[in-house]
Parts: structure tokens; C-alpha cells; sequence
């Protein structure tokens, strides 16, 4: 009986440790996802640029 409780408490133990690295993991932004946002930040300034009409040269 003891033998179990231990076994019990251990398995506990490693799924709360997993839950924990599982939602670390979770809340970390991958590098994809800034790269993306970072290309289309580019892409619309790019686009506002050669919207914008260009003056005159006299």
C-alpha cells in the first residue's frame, strides 16, 4: 500500500510538472510569428509609399 501511494504522489508530481512546462511553452511567441508580422509591416509601408503621389519636379 505504501508502495502505491508513492508511485501516486510521484505521478502527481511529473503531470503537474508537465501542465507547467506545457503553459510555459504555451505563452512563448514563436519566431515565425514576428517574422510574419514584422513582413507585413514592410509590405504596407511599401505599398503606402508608392501610393503616395509624387510632386512635381519643375
Amino acid at each position: 500500500m505504501h508502495t502505491q501511494f508513492q508511485l501516486a504522489r510521484q505521478h502527481a508530481a511529473d503531470l503537474r510538472a508537465r501542465a507547467d512546462a506545457h503553459r510555459l511553452a504555451a505563452e512563448v511567441k514563436s519566431p515565425v510569428e514576428l517574422r510574419t508580422r514584422v513582413g507585413w509591416t514592410l509590405v504596407e509601408v511599401g505599398l503606402r509609399l508608392a501610393a503616395t503621389p509624387k510632386p512635381a519636379v519643375a
